[in-house]
């Protein structure tokens, strides 16, 4: 009797479907989703809550939020490991539309103060 093996990397499956079928109905991502995309952010004093006319395409400030609040709810503190799960935790790549390149979070910051953008979170949410 052999081993148990695994599949081939090399060959192409239909699995999954839809990346939409691998997160749950339940999960947190799906309410930072909802959550961050019904605020107003520019009512909220982010300073580039629409894309700018001209130079390279920045990442959209909703985008960084929600990474932002999934690194604080999983206890994820490290800026070079939010980077990292970008690109391989599965929950991040839904949340942040599939995107390829990940995240250069370094960027995330992107002026603002972490007690200035939870002081907004916490009016916007109770207030």
């Amino acid at each position: 009797m052999g081993f148990v093996l695994g599949e081939d990397r090399t060959q192409g499956t239909l699995f999954p479907v839809c990346l939409e079928e691998l997160i749950p109905d339940d999960h947190v991502c799906r309410v930072i989703d909802a959550f961050v995309d019904r605020l107003d952010m520019a009512g909220m004093g982010f300073e580039r809550a629409e894309a700018a006319e001209t130079g390279r395409p920045g990442y959209d400030p909703r985008d960084l939020l929600k990474l932002y609040l999934y690194g604080y709810l999983q206890q994820i503190r490290s800026s070079r490991r939010l980077e990292s799960e970008c690109r391989r935790n599965i929950e991040l790549i839904w949340l942040l539309g599939a995107r390829n390149d990940g995240i250069q979070t370094g960027e995330k910051a992107d002026g603002w103060t972490t007690t200035l953008l939870l002081g907004q979170l916490v009016a916007t949410f109770f207030g």
